[in-house]
């Protein structure tokens, strides 16, 4: 059976870390029998903060140490690092109640590496195929998920704000990604609504609008004072508003 993969994506700035990170607690809880992996794919991995996980290795780390051994001439060890690199991602892995969590790590380097680059996103997918759900929280755009995590994905949630760019970068995220990722369902998730009233006037490009989740000073405070999401209380309004989105979205 295929993974259910939720991709996260939108402007920067709107709340996609701690909505993931929201998702992430809401499945755990509606199913624990289910292997969830958590991705971070946000350079300054915001998730695994907001997830209470401190990993001690990322994708990129391991792709840095076989282009070093590329760099240094040094091919037998490089191909050799390339062939344990499928040991080393689940090595990379961190292990929590109810769900796993892997972290991308930084951009890439400058220079071509596509061979692999390439054979370590087929390492990621092989990865996520041991999943029931996978979440992605992933930097502004489409592009960098797609170039460095997996090229399908079953939802793509954009998130944004009230804003005329927020909706604007979506609906270019949108367009985008009907050329570049294979994915089944699209919606929008608006985020830090402080009067849904607004909602009314934005032109949302005929993407199915999902769920409204208003402001919230509970989240806040977790931002602010790095707190474990998965702690976030059950009625807290960003709970009970995304809970209903995913429903609308046949994710739960």
């Amino acid at each position: 059976m295929e993974p259910t993969i939720i991709a996260l994506t939108g402007k920067g700035g709107v709340g996609k870390t701690s909505i993931s990170a929201t998702i992430v607690k809401i499945l755990t809880q509606k199913y624990p029998d289910k292997k969830i992996l958590a991705i971070d794919a946000d350079p300054a991995i915001g998730l695994a903060t907001a997830l209470g996980v401190t990993p001690k290795i990322t994708l990129d780390d391991i792709r840095t140490e076989i282009i070093d051994s590329v760099e240094n001439g040094d091919t037998k060890d490089a191909m050799e690092l390339v062939s344990e690199s499928r040991y080393k991602i689940f090595d990379a892995i961190v292990q929590r109640d109810g769900f796993a969590f892997l972290a991308i790590g930084r951009p890439e380097a400058e220079g071509c590496y596509c061979r692999i680059n390439s054979y370590l996103k087929n390492v990621i997918e092989m990865v996520s195929s041991q999943f029931d759900y996978v979440v992605i929280d992933g930097e502004a755009g489409i592009e960098q998920i797609n170039r460095r995590v997996m090229q399908k994905v079953t939802h793509l949630l954009l998130v944004s704000d009230a804003s005329r760019k927020g909706m604007e970068v979506v609906k270019t995220i949108r367009d985008v990604a009907e050329e570049m990722v294979e994915f089944d369902k699209v919606g929008i998730l608006l985020n830090r609504i402080e009067d849904s009233t607004l909602v009314k006037e934005l032109d949302t490009g005929g993407i199915e609008l999902l769920g409204i989740v208003p402001s919230d000073k509970n989240i806040l405070q977790y931002d602010i004072g790095g707190k474990n999401f998965m702690e976030l209380p059950d009625n807290t309004a960003v709970v009970v508003e995304i809970r209903k989105a995913l429903e609308k979205f046949n994710v739960i």
